[in-house]
């Protein structure tokens, strides 16, 4: 759904997507508005639809995100800040011993040292710079995340992607709704096809083994009970 969201995001307000990572308790965004006052419009926008739709799959209420988003910026011209902000925004799985490499299923990395489409990241302009093809740019880039050692990062925050990978339990549709509210509880209580096909081709881009990946993704979805 979060996926989705970003989709959706894109789709509204056009920004480009350089890097994404989404970590247990945190996430990490290189995006690139149309304007820069856009940004707290995109920021917010993001957290209320994802906050509404987590919460809801939770089964819980109020404040969803645990703090306010905090931004740095710089321009895209700036290469040796893009290449390093790409490398430590990849890098965060590594750092926080979740993965041995930078490959992970919910970052974009993979489509940086693959070269592959995960409908949702557009390669920034310093990644381009780095060769004369994209298999060039793609070795260089490689072996600059391989020089990365990352500091040990400890996780002290609310986990909320472990509490929704622990199951998701419906909760009644109030009778009450706002209007123009109705369609989106009825797209949030329902996992599209849409929803899935964003959600698939982005960690099949992405993920260091895409066949277990595609394991892993039916039987979550697989009916409790179901044959195996």
């Amino acid at each position: 759904m979060l996926l989705y969201a970003i989709k959706k995001a894109i789709e509204k307000y056009g920004f480009k997507l350089y890097a994404l990572c989404v970590m247990s308790n945190h996430i990490h965004y290189l995006i690139e508005p149309k304007d820069a006052e856009d940004l707290p419009k995109i920021m917010h926008w993001l957290n209320w639809y994802t906050a509404m739709c987590f919460n809801r799959m939770l089964n819980r209420t109020g404040h969803f995100w645990e703090k306010r988003y905090h931004s740095s910026g710089f321009p895209t011209t700036d290469t040796k800040r893009a290449l390093n902000t790409l490398r430590y925004i990849h890098a965060n799985p590594k750092a926080a011993g979740v993965q041995v490499g930078f490959f992970y299923d919910f970052s974009d990395y993979g489509v940086y040292d693959r070269l592959g489409d995960d409908g949702l990241t557009t390669w920034h302009p310093a990644f381009l710079s780095l060769g004369e093809t994209l298999e060039e740019c793609a070795a260089k880039y490689r072996g600059f995340c391989k020089k990365y050692r990352p500091r040990p990062k400890p996780e002290t925050r609310n986990h909320w992607g472990s509490k929704l990978l622990a199951g998701i339990k419906p909760k009644k549709r109030s009778k009450k709704s706002s209007p123009g509210q109705l369609s989106l509880w009825e797209e949030w209580e329902e996992v599209t096809p849409e929803i899935l096909a964003v959600a698939d081709q982005f960690v099949f881009a992405n993920a260091y083994n895409p066949r277990v990946a595609g394991d892993i993704l039916q039987s979550c979805r697989r009916p409790a009970g179901g044959p195996g």
